[in-house]
């Protein structure tokens, strides 16, 4: 695991107190179809060994704990928080650097190991909440803008905070730093670009303004390195 700072106390409990599996288990064990048997356990050490690979400094078991903060921060609020919790325990499980098909490919992986074990209807929307941390697609639900919104919360975590999500961010890309900082900017203008960075009133008022003073800094900084 990476020595990343957490965003806050709740998610280093999380992460430090064993937490993370038991409320993993619960969850798998709990959304089952009536009858059906699956060792919970040895799904959670599938997920230990992807999300503990060395190459990640950012989507890691922190950054996990840091969504699972956030969804029961919205929890109430929340159509489907079973669909949503699973779909964040599963979104970032294949991150493969430089690839363009991670999401795609956690939800086949999440599809695999959930096969015939959940209700089809469940699954479907796992599958799609998945999918839509791409963040390259409109959201169609009220749950797929919770799960981006919640994906997109160390937006809004202090400066020194965000900072350093981005450069553990930067320590996962394979590339030059001339592309890095090149797709970086891109990304940073259009998150900008949008009349909404987050989507969900409760999170647009928790951190709309501060994810657009962050990301305003950060051009800066970029751009002064550029010039």
């Amino acid at each position: 695991m990476s020595s990343r700072p957490a965003p806050h106390t709740a998610t280093s409990d999380l992460v430090r107190d064993g937490l993370l599996e038991q409320r993993f288990t619960a969850l798998w064990c709990r959304c089952l179809v009536p009858g059906a048997s699956s060792d919970a356990g040895a799904i959670w050490s599938l997920l230990v060994q992807h999300y503990s690979e060395p190459h990640r400094f950012y989507h890691d078991r922190e950054h996990l704990a840091h969504c699972l903060v956030e969804l029961d921060l919205a929890a109430t609020l929340v159509a489907h928080p079973d669909q949503v919790e699973m779909a964040i325990w599963f979104h970032d499980v294949i991150n493969d650097p430089g690839a363009k098909d991670n999401e795609q490919r956690s939800a086949d992986f999440f599809g695999r190991l959930g096969d015939s074990l959940f209700d089809t209807d469940f699954a479907s929307e796992v599958n799609d909440l998945i999918l839509v941390t791409t963040h390259r697609e409109t959201p169609s639900t009220p749950d797929q803008c919770f799960i981006c919104d919640i994906d997109l919360a160390s937006f809004g975590c202090p400066w020194e905070c965000f900072l350093r999500d981005s450069s553990a961010v930067k320590a996962e890309f394979t590339g030059t730093e001339e592309e890095y900082y090149r797709g970086k900017e891109a990304f940073l203008q259009a998150m900008l670009g949008r009349s909404r960075i987050f989507l969900t009133d409760f999170f647009n008022q928790r951190y709309e303004q501060q994810a657009r003073e962050n990301i305003g800094r950060l051009l800066d900084m970029i751009g002064k390195r550029n010039h």
